[in-house]
């Protein structure tokens, strides 16, 4: 991104929709205590169009955070995976996680309020340590991989990309 774009974005910041954010977060922790301490707002246009909060504990779901509810809801609104011309707000810094479903999204721009670091000191989330792990090549992490049957799966990409038209993302 260049220095226009960023100083666009930061002109085009609207504090009642980090605010809105901040609330989902509350409501998520405090008051429904559906998981931590985290709210989502997809914007495009000037205009809210999905929410998000954590409901990890009410859906014993580790993929329920709140970007993830706001993007899935805002690609259902909009009737596409790409979320070209919007922005995310959230009361925190994205998780590995909902960072990358940001880039899936191809959103615009990411604001946050709450860094990683006040996650971890306040709430012991540790996406530090998940980062950490991303990092460090397959045979150093903690969750070991294995590859086995490479032949046949390779197969059906074969297959695919021969197809004059397939789904592409």
């Amino acid at each position: 991104m260049n220095a226009k774009n960023k100083r666009d974005f930061e002109k085009e910041f609207n504090p009642e929709f980090m605010k809105r954010a901040i609330e989902l977060s509350r409501h998520a922790a405090i008051i429904e205590k559906t998981g931590g301490v985290f709210g989502a707002v997809v914007v495009k246009d000037g205009k809210i169009i999905a929410e998000g909060y954590n409901q990890v504990l009410k859906h014993k779901d580790p993929t329920w955070h709140a970007e993830m509810q706001a993007i899935r809801e805002a690609s259902q609104k909009l009737g596409t995976p790409h979320l070209e011309g919007c922005v995310v707000y959230t009361n925190a810094e994205c998780c590995p996680m909902c960072l990358a479903a940001c880039y899936w999204a191809h959103v615009d721009h990411i604001y946050y309020s709450a860094t990683t670091g006040d996650s971890l000191k306040y709430g012991n989330f540790q996406d530090i340590g998940i980062l950490e792990e991303l990092r460090k090549e397959n045979k150093d992490r903690r969750i070991q991989f294995s590859e086995y049957m490479r032949a046949e799966a390779v197969e059906v990409w074969k297959e695919f990309s021969k197809m004059p038209v397939r789904a592409h993302y």
